[in-house]
């Protein structure tokens, strides 16, 4: 999975972008106030990586696969 692809997933899920600083971009949900960082570059992420964004995120597996289908 490529960083943007997350990225689009948080978006879809309600994050809304609060700071981007160098290739780093914090989200934040407004309604939960969970944050969570998305490093963008060029490779895929680790799937370690992917579980810590979505624990951060407090978005459940089934929930994220539903996002990432559409």
């Amino acid at each position: 999975m490529k960083p943007a692809e997350m990225l689009r997933v948080l978006l879809k899920a309600g994050f809304v972008i609060i700071r981007t600083r160098g290739s780093h971009i914090l989200l934040r949900h407004p309604v939960t106030k969970r944050a969570t960082t998305v490093l963008m570059h060029s490779g895929d992420l680790y799937r370690r990586t992917i579980a810590n964004t979505l624990k951060q995120a407090g978005l459940p597996v089934k929930e994220f696969l539903r996002l990432l289908k559409h």
